[in-house]
């Protein structure tokens, strides 16, 4: 099968690699019949991500039909369309036990494009099929069905749930890319009096504007100032941090309000500066976390209901050949006004 095969920072292409086969009794095999990039594959590319092995087919987002199964798989079977998430779990750890799938001791979390083989390819094999894959319903396309698989669920976890959105609170998303936006989004389902998406991107601050912020303002500008004036000078209840670098971190920081919670989701390649000097006695919470999907049946199941915006995200697509084109035009998302770029297999 072909596969994009990661070779060491800034290297990777598509190549021939061998097909993969049900390695244990919990394995599926799916066929990808859609798939995305995440920035996650950005981060590892640039070398931030050093244990992800040269060798290792990336990606851990795709829509897919079962093929073949382990004998232990129970949950699905050849021929059943699924979603394949970005977290794997062995349901039987004390963290998969307590729905913290991310943390997963028995060989899961994690895995997929990082530790084994992705999904960015024509097949792949997903270990603890039972917890690691989830049916879908006819009535949801692929383009809809693949941002279940991290971004969503991601923003809606390790942002909103971590940050305790409330009803009538200041939202403050720094980061309008796909998770940030995911984040408005579903943020939203809350209730918040006001949500205010930063991004130095103009475009990206009306995709904010179309998925529910009330008010949007350029990285570049001063988000501080406005953030001040619309709350009376308190400051946010929630910042989430979705980009991932230590001018956006310190940002979320200096406009928390006292009492408030900062929720960081970016993926952090360098050390960003905590200013205990100023936040000691703010009684800040700060949340960081790797997303462990236990929402992602509920979402699937409000997406399928039509409940959650998803089509704006989709701004991009490929077939699943056109892997190194879609990359390239991802890793310059600001230039081309991508979000979210999806790589479909073509029909048989």
């Amino acid at each position: 099968m072909k596969a994009l095969v990661y070779h060491g920072p800034g290297q990777s292409s598509w190549d021939e690699v061998p097909d993969p086969a049900v390695e244990d009794a919990a394995d599926a095999i799916v066929r990808i019949d859609a798939v995305t990039i995440c920035g996650t594959d950005l981060h590892i590319l640039k070398g931030d991500v050093p244990d992800v092995e040269p060798g290792t087919v990336l990606g851990h987002e795709a829509v897919g039909e079962v093929v073949e199964t382990g004998g232990e798989v129970r949950s699905v079977r050849p021929g059943d369309r699924v979603l394949v998430s970005c977290i794997c779990a062995c349901g039987r750890c004390r963290y998969c036990r307590e729905s913290r799938y991310g943390q997963c001791l028995g060989g899961g979390g994690w895995v997929l494009g990082h530790r084994i083989d992705g999904t960015q390819a024509e097949y792949t094999r997903v270990p603890f099929a039972d917890f690691s894959v989830h049916p879908l319903q006819p009535a949801l396309g692929n383009d809809d069905a693949v941002l279940f698989a991290d971004i969503f669920p991601t923003a809606y976890e390790v942002g909103v749930l971590n940050g305790r959105v409330r009803p009538g609170g200041t939202v403050v998303v720094v980061g309008a890319g796909p998770v940030g936006l995911a984040a408005i989004a579903t943020s939203g389902l809350f209730g918040p009096g006001r949500i205010i998406a930063v991004d130095p991107d103009r475009s990206r601050l009306a995709a904010a504007r179309g998925l529910g912020a009330d008010a949007v303002v350029s990285s570049e500008e001063d988000p501080a100032r406005l953030v001040a004036d619309l709350t009376d000078g308190q400051g946010a209840d929630v910042a989430i941090e979705a980009v991932g670098v230590p001018e956006s971190f310190e940002l979320c920081t200096r406009v928390v309000r006292p009492g408030g919670h900062v929720a960081n989701v970016g993926v952090h390649g360098k050390p960003a500066a905590l200013h205990l000097e100023e936040l000691w006695i703010k009684d800040v919470t700060i949340t960081t976390g790797l997303v462990d999907t236990h929402s992602t049946p509920m979402l699937l199941r409000m997406a399928t209901a039509g409940r959650l915006p998803t089509s704006a995200l989709v701004t991009h697509r490929f077939g699943l050949d056109a892997m190194e084109e879609a990359y390239g035009v991802f890793s310059e998302a600001a230039a081309n006004e991508a979000l979210k770029v999806v790589l479909e297999r073509s029909a048989d």
